[in-house]
């Protein structure tokens, strides 16, 4: 397997620089392929501006989609986004590894996702009609490969859970799971977690890097989460509202868009 591993941490000798070494370690000694995107090291450029799409005029009203669309098509896109775009089609799987700050991924690592998903790439793919709404949220670019994140958090376990204070763990990465991930095609793998990572000791560290060396290990395995497909008929188009018959007893939220019933059946 092809593994892609985009890592946003800006201090490599933190845990989770520490933790990325653990996974390529491992998927390597499982005979995978693996690349890395270090994005700190690489001093990646994260806001979308003029600077990425030279071709347009200064006098031109400048709107990020539009121009995005147009270098794609013309294959004028810088060369720092289509070297991405070469390893995530190279990739089987793609990893993203980020501390979560403030509820969500670092800036840099959002600016990649910012950049490099463009409107032809990863989004404004395929068509939409009465029946089909474009190819995306199961269909895409990247349908048939694997993603996953590995995130590293301060809190406890429990901060993250359904009563927790911060709001359970899979709401808080649902925009970045269902929204960034599956939105162009991928099959999404639960997230792998470390919890109270500044107050780790040896022996704790020890059995994070065990549970990821065994991710790792069964990742060709590992069932997807079951994301409804948009144009699976779970959907009514164009509202793109989940039919009202399809409702998990207990489930609201982000929860409505898991189909439960179908990975158990």
């Amino acid at each position: 397997m092809k593994v892609l591993l985009v890592f946003a941490h800006p201090e490599p000798r933190s845990l989770n620089g520490a933790l990325r070494d653990v996974a390529i370690r491992e998927l390597e000694a499982q005979g995978h392929e693996v690349r890395v995107s270090d994005l700190y090291a690489e001093k990646w450029k994260s806001e979308v501006d003029r600077s990425d799409f030279p071709s347009i005029s200064a006098d031109t009203q400048f709107k990020p989609s539009r121009a995005s669309k147009a270098a794609f098509t013309t294959d004028t896109l810088t060369q720092d986004v289509t070297a991405e775009h070469e390893k995530l089609l190279w990739a089987d799987t793609l990893i993203l590894q980020f501390p979560l700050w403030w509820y969500t991924m670092p800036a840099i690592l959002k600016g990649w996702v910012d950049r490099v998903y463009a409107y032809g790439f990863a989004y404004g793919v395929g068509e939409h009609n009465d029946t089909y709404w474009g190819d995306r949220f199961g269909e895409g670019t990247l349908k048939g490969k694997r993603a996953m994140l590995i995130v590293t958090t301060g809190g406890w376990q429990e901060h993250y859970s359904a009563r927790g204070v911060n709001g359970p763990i899979e709401d808080l990465l649902f925009p970045i799971n269902h929204g960034i991930l599956y939105y162009p095609g991928y099959d999404v793998l639960p997230p792998f977690v470390a919890y109270r990572v500044d107050r780790i000791d040896q022996a704790g560290f020890a059995d994070v890097a065990e549970r990821l060396r065994e991710r790792m290990r069964t990742l060709a395995t590992t069932p997807p989460i079951p994301y409804r497909q948009q144009n699976g008929g779970d959907y009514l188009i164009p509202s793109l509202q989940l039919r009202p018959d399809l409702v998990n007893p207990g489930d609201r939220g982000f929860a409505l868009h898991v189909n439960r019933q179908g990975a158990a059946e």
